[in-house]
């Protein structure tokens, strides 16, 4: 049987390389795999937690999708939802917190990272927290399990996410006999925390980061920003210690990674570093960056697109909540 691979992102700032690197990218890989079935979503209701404005939310929504689609995702082979139009999840989320320990949710990284920044401003250690931030991970099971999810790409600082609806999963089963599979977290072996233009982990709260769909013109010049060293242009450089090579090989073939890597052995300046990648991703971004910006501008064709995929979300959602909740006495 097919193994179902279930990822989603939430809406709360452009898509930027280190989405792209960290969990679309070997998403889209796993969606052509005939040994997959993929399941894809657009986590608006997890943006909620920072978003509210309403324009904002359905403007980084739809651009959540048509990042999807601009970059090869296929909704006729694939289940492509707004999680938001799937209201199995939601009832399902609140079945799942009656089994959510408060002491999981304290070790969330998400509330622990607030608490932190908190304890560190001299302000109320819960100030700033809505319980949708604190029990958003009873939510992200729901998404997962919901689907009899097998596999879940996502990013090495994304992993607990998964830990934490196994564990929901298995508090069920444990009370109601088998009735949710465990699932997995797919890490691409080679992957790593991507560095941003400042030598920090790319991240928004960082403002570090390099949007996928930037214009050449801004592009170049974020490219530009990238953290170097002092080393003169005719030394030898270490191309696994470089912000531009980690970045230049998500986008590169077998031959140009090797071809690069034996410039930066021999001696290559930072400018023509920076040059390389540059044109590369161009190049490479083109053609889905006038993708996005054609979807981006017909919102009416995503909602299409939306709608027909949570057609087919509710179809398997259905049934198997249905049976979720026989098994609990309603």
């Amino acid at each position: 049987m097919k193994k179902t691979v279930l990822t989603g992102i939430k809406p709360t700032g452009q898509i930027h390389l280190g989405n792209y690197i960290g969990a679309i990218k070997p998403a889209l890989a796993l969606a052509e795999e005939k040994d997959y079935n993929p399941v894809y979503f657009v986590a608006d209701y997890h943006g909620l937690t920072k978003i509210h404005d309403p324009h904002e939310m359905k403007q980084l929504s739809y651009g959540i999708a048509a990042t999807w689609i601009a970059l090869g995702l296929n909704p006729e082979k694939s289940i492509f939802y707004r999680q938001s139009d799937v209201p199995e999840i939601f009832e399902l989320s609140w079945i799942l917190s009656c089994f959510a320990a408060k002491g999981l949710m304290n070790r969330a990284h998400a509330y622990k990272d607030a608490v932190e920044k908190n304890r560190a401003a001299g302000k109320d250690l819960d100030d700033g927290v809505n319980m949708g931030l604190f029990t958003y991970p009873v939510l992200m099971s729901a998404d997962i399990l919901l689907f009899n999810t097998d596999l879940v790409p996502v990013g090495k600082d994304q992993l607990q996410h998964v830990e934490i609806a196994r564990d929901l999963a298995e508090a069920f089963n444990k009370n109601y006999g088998e009735t949710f599979k465990l699932p997995e977290a797919i890490i691409e072996k080679e992957s790593s925390i991507l560095l941003g233009l400042d030598g920090r982990k790319m991240s928004k709260s960082y403002n570090n980061t390099i949007p996928l769909f930037a214009e050449p013109k801004k592009l170049r010049k974020l490219i530009n920003k990238i953290k170097t060293d002092s080393l003169p242009p005719e030394s030898p450089k270490n191309p696994d210690d470089s912000i531009i090579f980690s970045i230049y090989k998500e986008f590169a073939d077998q031959s140009e990674v090797k071809a690069m890597r034996e410039e930066y052995n021999k001696g290559i300046s930072w400018g023509d570093a920076k040059q390389a990648l540059f044109e590369l991703m161009n190049t490479r971004l083109e053609e889905p960056r006038e993708k996005y910006n054609e979807l981006m501008a017909s919102p009416h064709k995503l909602d299409e697109i939306l709608s027909y995929g949570a057609e087919k979300a509710r179809m398997k959602a259905s049934e198997f909540l249905k049976e979720i909740k026989g098994k609990a006495g309603f």
